[in-house]
């Protein structure tokens, strides 16, 4: 199975307070509650995706022990605050692979990987002959802030025109399949790509 999740920022304590107000008594209890959080869904050969800002801890003997206790064969797309991966410390081999953007197959669906969200994607207007579009763009970054209601205007604004699209006999909407990832959204649960396509659609129906 395939997992993604974004923006957990273990050992970044100020969020419990500041921007993301998680609400935590300690680092140390948001810490653990993430860890429990993601091995009560991932198993020892489950892969997880993780879309940048995994920890904003820059000793890398802290990352490595997070990590240890992590299931799971991790990937990790490099967010603005995974400054640990350059730290002789930090034992890379943690992570199958390292890259800044990846694109991937995920059942049959094209899947755009990027700490930061990107507007116009790599086969935004892939169909699967209907009116469908077969590609996500996955991202994280903005948590759930101002420039996510940004992208959320942007989204709604996208989605609400048509256009004539080529080999096509009529106009159909354009394709914005944006999915932000971020860890709040699924209680730190890491998902599946069609988990993270229910969450979107039921947290962007509550948007005013």
């Amino acid at each position: 199975m395939r997992y993604y999740i974004a923006d957990q920022h273990f050992c970044h304590g100020n969020l419990n307070e500041k921007m993301d107000c998680r609400g935590f008594s300690s680092t140390e209890e948001m810490n653990e509650y993430m860890i429990t959080q993601w091995n009560s869904k991932v198993r020892a050969n489950d892969e997880v995706i993780i879309l940048g800002d995994f920890c904003i801890s820059t000793t890398g003997k802290e990352v490595n022990e997070i990590l240890a206790r992590l299931k799971g064969r991790k990937h990790l797309i490099v967010g603005n605050h995974d400054k640990y991966i350059e730290r002789r410390s930090f034992d890379r081999s943690h992570f199958k692979g390292i890259e800044t953007y990846k694109e991937l197959k995920d059942n049959k669906r094209k899947v755009i990987l990027s700490h930061y969200p990107i507007m116009c994607y790599n086969g935004q207007y892939h169909y699967n002959g209907g009116e469908e579009s077969t590609t996500y763009m996955l991202y994280g970054h903005v948590h759930n802030t101002y420039d996510e209601i940004l992208i959320n205007d942007y989204i709604k604004e996208a989605t609400s025109r048509r256009r004539l699209i080529d080999n096509m006999s009529r106009e159909v909407t354009i394709p914005c399949n944006m999915i932000n990832c971020f860890c709040m959204f699924s209680d730190y649960v890491p998902l599946t790509l069609d988990e993270w396509i229910e969450v979107d659609k039921k947290r962007r129906e509550s948007l005013p």
